[in-house]
């Protein structure tokens, strides 16, 4: 997909993109350029083992804000392709 650059060096994403990978609001974003391409990531979210009880709990900090029905659906359908 084609984008612009405006005259100050920045990049609009495309919605229907953003709504993919999650991004909404400021968000930082890892930038990266190698052999004449960028590549733009989101970052991984900071987070730890716990253990709790006999479980292994995975915890991410700060908690991201829970999922709808409808987020939960686009994700199962974008794994399951």
């Amino acid at each position: 997909m084609r984008v612009a650059i405006d005259g100050v060096g920045r990049i609009v994403i495309p919605k229907s993109m953003r709504e993919e990978l999650g991004i909404d609001g400021p968000t930082e974003l890892e930038l990266t350029a190698s052999d004449g391409a960028l590549e733009l990531t989101v970052p991984y979210a900071n987070a730890r083992v716990e253990k709790r009880g006999d479980l292994s709990t995975i915890v991410i900090e700060p908690p991201p804000p829970p999922m709808g029905a409808e987020e939960v659906r686009a994700v199962l359908e974008r794994v399951r392709k």
